[in-house]
């Protein structure tokens, strides 16, 4: 054995030593995780925060302005690459699930209904009016990969799509909707597209780790930060999500947005610690609780008030609240339902969300956006070329 295959494999051995620790862990965290966060994780937070912003310098930005590096093409033009050949060693022709956000726990039906109480500074695109849109919600796993709910990273995303929308749209292949994309931590997994393209290398190795833990390039603030958010799941519809990435709010006004449960969901996980845990407890826990009742979000939006304290192109600094809290701008509102079957699924896997589905006035910002508009596109289509499916925008009447 040559010496360079030799150390990949004491590598990957000991990555998988480590996942497998957290794996244990993962089954355990019910049992103490809720009353560790609520006594350390907004503590701890800030004082990861404050580090990171440290070593960060001001560039004198004004509000809502962007600022694009030389190599951002570059690092876009490897991410799409890195999670193309992901998706092919996971997946096979005809059952390609998605790069990111991959595995999905459920597709829902929902009302999302503008609050009539707003500012007026915020009457803005879909805020412009108090009405009610139809929406979907979906749900979903981290990726790259489809595994056992337990054996995840402990994440969640929810992307909401508005339909009815009218106006021009930023893409133009779909007409009528705005995309809403959140996931469950308030800061997201890199700062930017350059590192980006280096977590997707080491995930192609599957070795996502030694992104974080790589000595000659460590990543270890953004690390705790995502830990602190990272754990075992309960239920994704008693889950808080957040943007992570800013986006207009109308012209030169910048906003983070959130969702925050309201109603209180089944948080049981059957077999913890040691017994065997449903493969999708996480799906069976949203069923069980969408038979017995109705499901309602907060819309919350944060403005920008500080171009450095909260910024565009870094997306693993998290704004301050204590600068400017988040406002409650609409009520998601999911009534009970039965989603669980295969037509819904199969509905699923024809619907695209990228956040540029999108009014001008709700532009997304930043490095990681202005990424998302290729990469989720050709990602998208290469998905649905290889499931011979095709495209559907959806309108609200479709039927199961």
């Amino acid at each position: 054995m040559n010496p360079r295959s030799r150390k990949a494999r004491i590598l990957k051995f000991i990555h998988d030593l480590m996942v497998e620790l957290l794996h244990i862990e993962r089954r355990l965290e019910p049992f103490f995780r809720r009353q560790l966060n609520w006594l350390l994780r907004e503590p701890t937070a800030n004082l990861l925060q404050f580090f990171i912003n440290l070593r960060r310098k001001d560039e004198g930005l004004a509000l809502a302005e962007e600022k694009v590096d030389d190599d951002e093409e570059h690092s876009l033009d490897e991410i799409i690459d890195l999670m193309a050949d992901q998706m092919r060693g996971h997946f096979r022709p005809g059952h390609y699930e998605r790069g990111g956000n991959t595995k999905t726990h459920g597709i829902l039906r929902a009302t999302v209904t503008i609050r009539d109480d707003l500012p007026d500074h915020c009457r803005k695109g879909i805020f412009a009016e108090p009405r009610s849109y139809e929406a979907y919600v979906r749900f979903s796993g981290p990726g790259p990969d489809v595994p056992s709910d337990i054996r995840d990273v402990g994440f969640t995303s929810m992307a909401v799509k508005l339909m009815g929308v009218p106006g021009e749209k930023l893409m133009d292949e779909e007409k009528l909707t705005q995309d809403l994309i959140t996931i469950c931590t308030p800061t997201f997994v890199t700062p930017n597209t350059r590192e980006n393209a280096k977590l997707q290398y080491w995930s192609l190795l599957d070795m996502p780790l030694y992104y974080f833990l790589n000595p000659k390039d460590p990543h270890l603030r953004d690390f705790f930060m995502q830990s602190l958010w990272n754990e075992t799941q309960y239920n994704p519809l008693g889950q808080r999500h957040w943007s992570c990435v800013p986006y207009l709010l109308g012209e030169d006004q910048a906003m983070m947005y959130s969702f925050v449960p309201r109603t209180e969901v089944y948080s049981k996980i059957a077999g913890a610690p040691f017994g065997k845990i449903p493969f999708n407890y996480l799906r069976e826990n949203m069923v069980r609780t969408l038979k017995e009742k109705d499901v309602e979000f907060d819309l919350m939006i944060q403005l920008q008030t500080d171009p450095h304290r909260m910024p565009i192109e870094n997306a693993a600094v998290r704004w301050p609240e204590k600068r400017s809290p988040f406002i409650s701008a609409a009520t998601v509102h999911i009534p009970k339902q039965t989603f669980d079957t295969p037509a819904q699924f199969e509905f699923a896997r024809r619907l695209k969300f990228n956040p540029w589905h999108s009014l001008p006035a709700h532009r997304p910002l930043g490095n990681q956006s202005r990424a998302r508009f290729r990469m989720y596109k050709e990602l998208s289509n290469f998905r649905q070329q290889m499931n011979q499916t095709s495209h559907l925008e959806p309108t609200g009447d479709e039927v199961f």
